[in-house]
């Protein structure tokens, strides 16, 4: 069937846009054929959508469905940055893919000034992935029973959810009760991988163990929302879910007047009353500048889960001044869910910007790559609170984005 017959169809609701495949061999030429039909339907042009360098048949049944081409954003590159980190350690460049002017330069200028300083501590502080699925059970009297019986047998429970992925493997499982409900949330060692996938059908494998030989326990979802995934919730704020990660550095006094054009006092006193008191006013899930500026615009870049930005960009930035009048700032990201393996992190682009950093598929030992990545990702955090922070102590944050942010409308 030629693609003038497949577009006929379409339109004429025989065809569906996703059985294009049916009919074709290659996936990028169903893209071609979706392409020329909306066109058709909509009097647009998708020219730029259809131009690209990946091979649209590697993203089949893994990364899209319907595809009809790419979503392209520019990527930019702020660095060199110094991280001191267990996994991390030298100077990084870090790529980012925004439609915000000023947010690269931004990012910059906090590198620059915190590598001039002697570069930024970064550590993983807990590493998992969760899961919690939720069952009922007849009563409050046994939704206490199902909570013992798990914690008596643990071990068996283990046993089955590590049989699924040789890199999902079992480190705990937490039971709470809401009246006869039971969530029991899961946490497992996913490795390079972010994991939730893994997890999942772990937990599957694992929660069907407990239905047969609990009777009376019924899962009713194999996510219950006590995970959390994708929301920002105070169980990952408070038990983290991912990476926890800490980023820290101390800046010269002197760099802080000459690069950033402000005084360590300034700076921590915008960080109080602005990431404390301001975010507390506002019960924010997050005591920071613009922490999710950064995450987005690196999980954009590197194939991460963009919808995670959520729940990864709950970070708490502190500064003072120490003892030698030097700005200290930290940045800790409780719930920091990342990956160098499986999902988008295999597309050919965000894999070249993985390269970039050094973090591009498995590590060795397993779980090495994707620590790595994750002090980088805090560390360039931490850049770009420690930019922001002192841009606007300084007043020069409308005058930025005058300059890089507005330029004339097309």
């Amino acid at each position: 069937m030629d693609i003038s017959e497949l577009i006929h169809k379409l339109s004429k609701g025989e065809i569906k846009l996703y059985e294009v495949e049916n009919f074709v061999q290659d996936v990028n030429k169903a893209a071609e054929v979706r392409r020329a039909f909306l066109e058709r339907i909509t009097g647009s042009t998708l020219k730029n959508i259809g131009y690209f360098s990946m091979d649209l048949n590697v993203t089949a049944k893994r990364n899209i469905e319907s595809p009809v081409g790419v979503g392209q954003i520019p990527m930019g590159v702020a660095g060199p940055l110094r991280v001191k980190g267990d996994y991390a350690n030298g100077l990084f460049y870090i790529p980012l893919c925004t439609t915000e002017g000023a947010l690269v330069a931004s990012v910059n200028r906090g590198c620059s000034a915190i590598t001039e300083s002697g570069g930024a501590n970064a550590k993983v502080v807990r590493d998992y992935m969760t899961r919690a699925p939720l069952f009922i059970t007849p009563s409050a009297e046994h939704a206490f029973r199902l909570t013992q019986w798990v914690k008596e047998h643990k071990k068996e429970i283990e046993e089955v959810f590590n049989t699924v992925d040789p890199f999902v493997r079992f480190i705990d499982v937490q039971p709470w009760i809401v009246g006869r409900n039971v969530w029991l949330r899961f946490m497992a060692n996913t490795f390079d991988a972010m994991g939730m996938n893994g997890v999942t059908l772990a937990c599957d494998k694992a929660c069907k163990f407990i239905e047969e030989t609990v009777k009376f326990a019924r899962m009713i979802s194999l996510s219950g929302n006590l995970c959390v995934d994708k929301k920002p919730s105070a169980v990952n704020w408070l038990l983290g879910r991912g990476k926890t990660v800490v980023a820290e550095a101390t800046l010269k006094r002197e760099v802080v007047a000459d690069k950033l054009k402000t005084t360590p006092e300034d700076v921590v006193d915008v960080c109080i009353r602005k990431n404390m008191l301001g975010s507390g006013l506002a019960h924010a899930y997050g005591l920071n500048a613009h922490a999710a500026n950064v995450i987005a615009a690196i999980f954009i870049a590197t194939g991460q889960d963009c919808a995670q930005v959520v729940e990864s960009s709950m970070a708490l930035t502190t500064a003072e001044v120490n003892a030698e009048g030097e700005l200290y700032i930290s940045i800790t990201l409780p719930s920091l869910e990342v990956g160098t393996v499986g999902g988008g992190t295999a597309l050919p682009t965000q894999r070249e910007a993985l390269t970039i950093m050094g973090c591009a598929g498995a590590g060795d030992p397993p779980g090495a790559n994707a620590k790595k990545f994750a002090e980088i990702v805090a560390s360039a955090c931490l850049a770009g609170e420690l930019s922001l922070l002192s841009a606007l102590a300084a007043g020069h944050l409308a005058k930025a984005h005058a300059r890089l942010g507005r330029a004339s409308r097309i």
